[in-house]
């Protein structure tokens, strides 16, 4: 019984790296813009942002890692009203500083990720582009 309880008690911990980091309502309003110009909006200042990247002698998966920090820097950055972040550098220690914007909108890159992709913009049919192309919905999504 007690070397089962030894061998839990590890475990578990190593489950529970990820609870408590969750996005707020205002960090949604968030966006991110991974490699979109952000030279037309306002700059509100810097976020650093930090998580464990490992625990004991074991790293945490890097994409976690990634995740957790996005999801912080959004819910800081809203706390300055910005609705964009951008990262400044790559994540070193668990520890990636972030830009917070405030872009609007309408000023948005189109590289930067929507805040809820499963419902986007409304497009209209049959609209041609500057290109000549037309665009039309697609069925389901």
């Amino acid at each position: 019984m007690r070397k089962t309880l030894l061998l839990l008690v590890p475990i578990a911990l190593l489950g529970a790296c990820t609870y408590g980091i969750t996005l707020d309502d205002a960090g949604k309003n968030v966006r991110t813009a991974w490699s979109g110009d952000v030279s037309s909006c306002r700059d509100l200042g810097k976020v650093t942002v930090s998580v464990m990247d490992h625990v004991g002698p074991i790293d945490r998966n890097d994409i976690k890692v990634r995740d957790e920090l996005e999801v912080m820097a959004r819910n800081e950055a809203a706390k300055m009203h910005a609705d964009t972040i951008k990262p400044l550098a790559d994540p070193k220690d668990g520890s990636q500083p972030w830009g917070a914007y405030q872009c609007g909108s309408a000023q948005l890159a189109p590289s930067a990720r929507p805040a809820n992709p499963a419902n986007p913009a409304p497009t209209q049919p049959n609209t041609a582009t500057p290109s000549g192309f037309e665009t039309y919905p697609v069925k389901g999504n």
